[in-house]
């Protein structure tokens, strides 16, 4: 059942052989086995990817169900046990990779030692499935579209800042202007990314566009060429915390109203109730991003 599910969440047997650490072969007998069981056919037969069939679509909800109700039933007696063991599997944007996030993990775990936490670092765009999917009880993204299977749990404003080495020339502004931006040379992200999609309002406003010397979807790799001292990034105030705190960056508002900010969001799949250890690191993390807002 488990390489079944597996291979229809991947939506091909290869995905779900990398995955699961097993050989697509084995994968392929566990779900004839399976349908040998039932007696019906699960997935349809002469496809690359793996297409479910009814009895494949009613078997793959069973199996999640069960494994939701199995979740709910170890979170209440881990809740009876004064949840001092239990399992969080939360997905996180790479921007939330900085001191302020480490340091609230290590805080959780050290007062919660028999506590296992697992993080998986992913896009937007997979953080929201997984959450949909009950692959993580707790997501954290920076801007999120409106989903209608997502509760966003707490939101918090962040301003976009100019980021750079405390010797950068930008640093003897007080603020930063589009204009400013584009005589110096940026790392920045790709264009479908949500900083580039305020940046690119910005510069139509101002009639100047800004062409990057370096384009990276690392917010990681931004943050640490910007500290080198070559280049300017633009990042939200989360993403660099530990970086301005021992000021290996500096950061720069923008002017005015030049740039719309962006957000932190915690969120969860609408109509799951976490209990015990997620449920209790849920607390800490809604606590934590009200602090990081502005």
């Amino acid at each position: 059942m488990r390489y079944f599910y597996e291979a229809a969440n991947q939506g091909s047997m290869r995905l779900a052989s990398e995955k699961l650490g097993v050989a697509v072969s084995s994968i392929s007998r566990q779900i004839a086995q399976l349908e040998a069981e039932l007696g019906v056919p699960l997935i349809e037969r002469g496809r690359r990817s793996v297409k479910l069939t009814e009895a494949g679509r009613l078997t793959y909800e069973f199996h999640r169900a069960n494994m939701i109700e199995q979740d709910i039933f170890r979170s209440k007696i881990h809740g009876l046990r004064g949840v001092r063991t239990g399992l969080i599997q939360l997905a996180v944007g790479e921007g939330f990779l900085g001191s302020a996030f480490f340091e609230t993990v290590n805080a959780f775990h050290a007062t919660n030692p028999g506590l296992r936490i697992e993080t998986h670092v992913a896009a937007t765009s997979e953080i929201v499935r997984m959450v949909q999917e009950d692959e993580a009880h707790i997501g954290l993204v920076l801007q999120i579209e409106p989903e209608p299977k997502i509760r966003i749990r707490v939101s918090a404003s962040q301003d976009l800042m100019v980021l750079t080495h405390p010797s950068h020339p930008l640093t003897r502004k007080s603020e930063i202007s589009i204009a400013d931006l584009a005589q110096h040379d940026l790392c920045l992200p790709p264009r479908g990314f949500r900083i580039r999609q305020l940046l690119a309002s910005a510069e139509a406003a101002a009639g100047i566009y800004l062409e990057p010397a370096i384009t990276t979807s690392s917010i990681v790799m931004m943050r640490d060429l910007a500290a080198q001292g070559r280049v300017a990034t633009v990042l939200p105030r989360i993403a660099v915390l530990g970086e301005l705190g021992s000021r290996r960056l500096t950061a720069i508002p923008f002017a005015g109203n030049t740039l719309e900010s962006t957000s932190i969001n915690l969120i969860s799949r609408l109509g799951r109730q976490l209990h015990g250890a997620p449920a209790k690191f849920m607390a800490v993390l809604e606590a934590k991003i009200r602090g990081w807002a502005g």
